[in-house]
């Protein structure tokens, strides 16, 4: 446990409505989203609904992070640290630094997280390219098999090698007798929070909520006790 960097990323569309885009990369949306968008959606309305998720058009304005330690008087305890902003770019070189501190004191880390194989780790390095950032060894992914990736993904270990079945955080959570981080907003929400309430502090508050979590679940699958509140602390 004390090798795993729990993480989540929160994401929202590049501008804050699809008329913002110019021409080109209307017709860019268009094209992406040609053949998944229902016939009842219009492209304006889709762009609300997908493009924070699709790394094309969006960004990520938030990462937060989390790792198990064992205090003086070795109670097992967790420790948050979220990177936000406005600044994708200034997020993205930070989390890079703080991952690269981490792995000098933790040679064999793995990321671990919820859902991190398909959307997390991937649009973090689909970002990092596209903002002029190196990927760091540890993200450099493409052609490994997946057992040599670095990654404890909690969706991937709930599955037990049924590829066919997904579930929610929220959903594995409930299952597992553990607190919803989805208490105050949902994935849904965050793009009108960012854009229209402007209100960073929730969104991050909100990320900070799912790497707990996680964290718990990670804990419940080895069939471990849950860390109590006064054992999680945030830098």
């Amino acid at each position: 446990m004390k090798h795993l960097l729990v993480l989540d990323i929160e994401t929202v569309p590049q501008f804050a409505v699809y008329d913002q885009l110019n021409t080109e990369w209307k017709l860019l949306w268009a094209d992406k989203i040609s053949k998944i968008m229902p016939e009842s959606v219009s492209p304006a309305e889709y762009y609300l609904q997908k493009a924070s998720i699709m790394a094309e058009f969006g960004k990520v304005i938030c990462i937060s992070t989390g790792f198990f330690y064992e205090d003086k008087g070795q109670r097992l305890c967790f420790r948050l640290k979220s990177l936000y902003g406005h600044d994708e770019a200034s997020i993205l070189s930070q989390f890079v630094e703080l991952v690269n501190t981490y792995s000098r004191l933790h040679k064999d880390f793995q990321f671990a997280g919820h859902n991190i194989k398909e959307f997390d780790i991937p649009y973090l390095c689909r970002r990092m390219i596209i903002n002029g950032i190196n990927l760091p060894d540890y993200l450099l992914l493409s052609g490994k098999k997946p057992w040599e990736t670095n990654m404890a993904d909690t969706m991937q270990l709930w599955k037990f090698g049924d590829y066919k079945h997904f579930t929610s955080l929220k959903l594995l959570a409930a299952c597992l007798n553990i607190a919803t981080s989805k208490d105050d907003m949902d994935g849904s929400m965050v793009r009108s929070v960012y854009y229209e309430e402007q209100n960073l502090k929730r969104i991050v508050d909100y990320c900070q909520k799912d790497v707990v979590t996680t964290a718990q679940i990670l804990l419940r699958l080895r069939n471990m006790p849950l860390m109590p509140a006064e054992n999680i602390f945030t830098a």
